[in-house]
């Protein structure tokens, strides 16, 4: 049986939507801060911090991506779609809401959900959202 975590923008979010190219980009700027991280500490961080590669999910809607082993036999692949719901506030009124979903799918490993736990949390503070893990806990990282 699969994992799934959640991302969710909420109204104190530094944003309010997000588009899969979006994921992609922060993924990419992820990749470059570890990786100027390692040259600063002249170790391979940035390799051992994302040992994936970006992939988009054949037949899809284009709102999923997965992120692919770099061969690592630790890890596997996570795979992270966007989408939107709506939720009722306190007052009754309902709005749209933008979330990022991270699904475990069979056969990912225990580094995987590591991963996936560590990529939450760095999406989560910064998108400044509300952050639902796969063990039912949420963290929440905007201002309350």
């Amino acid at each position: 049986m699969s994992d799934h975590a959640y991302i969710k923008l909420v109204k104190k979010s530094t944003q309010q939507e997000i588009t899969v190219e979006e994921l992609k980009d922060i993924f990419k700027y992820y990749q470059t801060i570890t990786t100027k991280t390692g040259n600063q500490l002249d170790w391979g961080y940035g390799e051992a911090a994302f040992p994936y590669q970006i992939a988009d999910v054949p037949e899809n809607d284009g709102n999923w991506i997965y992120l692919k082993s770099n061969g690592v036999p630790r890890y596997k692949y996570i795979v992270f779609g966007v989408g939107q719901e709506t939720v009722v506030d306190s007052d009754g009124n309902e709005s749209l809401q933008f979330y990022i979903q991270v699904i475990l799918p069979e056969g990912a490993t225990h580094g995987d959900k590591g991963k996936a736990n560590e990529f939450c949390k760095f999406l989560g503070k910064k998108l400044q959202a509300e952050v639902h893990l796969f063990n039912g806990r949420i963290m929440y990282f905007y201002k309350r």
